[in-house]
């Protein structure tokens, strides 16, 4: 199951973005929101399960049984125990997940025309026949990045935490 998952991640967005063009035009979704989330969605979905997989299973089956013992059900164990403890990995990967979202060129050119225009399309629209808009697209790249930079300075707590520092004695 693991080696299937990361098989979906390793296929090439070129080879998806055809049929995925066909299919959101047969549902009348080109130049929608819903078209790159969903898309976007789906590609990180591989990598996310991925990489959290890694962070669940570090944590210690120790700790998911004394709950059990100490009278919590799976749910209550997994939401108080296992989760609060994974939160720094939860984070990592939403916000890789978010910066391989918004840097995405290839759906995003191909999936929009007019009304939904990300900034990475918007950066290459700047790019002219004959000239080439250089303030204009250091202007949008810059803005491009602040949100990026400022998603990982407010979460960066929650980055450099240790994952089971101390939970489990030895």
């Amino acid at each position: 199951m693991a080696f299937w998952i990361l098989s979906v991640r390793m296929l090439p967005p070129i080879a998806v973005v055809l049929p995925l063009f066909i299919f959101y035009q047969s549902l009348r979704w080109l130049d929608t929101y819903q078209a790159l989330i969903i898309t976007n969605s789906v590609m990180n979905i591989p990598f996310a399960v991925w990489i959290l997989k890694g962070f669940f299973e570090e944590l210690p089956s120790d700790l998911e049984d004394s709950a059990l013992v100490d009278g919590c059900n799976r749910f209550q164990a997994f939401s108080r125990i296992s989760l609060p403890l994974v939160a720094p990995g939860l984070v990592a990967t939403a916000l890789f997940c978010f910066i391989f979202s918004w840097n995405e060129f290839l759906f995003a050119l191909i999936l929009t025309r007019s009304h939904v225009r990300p900034l990475t399309v918007v950066i290459t629209s700047l790019i002219g026949g004959h000239e080439i808009l250089w303030g204009e697209i250091s202007a949008v790249g810059t803005m491009a990045s602040i949100p990026v930079i400022a998603l990982a300075i407010f979460l960066q707590r929650y980055l450099v935490r240790g994952l089971t520092l101390g939970a489990v004695k030895g």
